[in-house]
């Protein structure tokens, strides 16, 4: 598979404790990505942060949190992504979970196997 040229970067922001029965959000939402044959997805966990609550997560040394915010990014075609959103929606709903759902240009310069 080759991309290049004019793509979408989606980031989805959601924290590492969100679950939907045992499975991960961020977990199902990867799993969901590659089914859908999108290029690829990182998950990124992050030290520091808060959302819509304003309560602060973070990795202190004497005190670990078992909710960490985590990042994910996918970038691939733009039908594609815009196509992907609606099932990242319904994920989100099903584990009754918060989070935020951006996207943005993005140029691809070279993608390989």
């Amino acid at each position: 598979m080759e991309i290049k040229g004019e793509a979408k970067l989606l980031r989805i922001f959601l924290g590492e404790s969100d679950k939907i029965n045992s499975i991960n959000v961020y977990e199902r939402i990867v799993m969901e990505a590659r089914k859908e044959g999108l290029a690829g997805a990182t998950v990124f966990r992050g030290i520091m942060g808060y959302g819509g609550r304003s309560r602060i997560h973070s990795s202190k040394i004497l005190r670990l949190s078992e909710d960490l915010p985590l990042i994910i990014e996918i970038v691939d075609e733009i039908e594609k992504i815009e196509k992907f959103i609606p099932a990242v929606e319904s994920i989100f709903n099903e584990a009754q979970c918060g989070g935020l759902i951006t996207i943005e240009r993005a140029e691809i310069i070279k993608y390989t196997h």
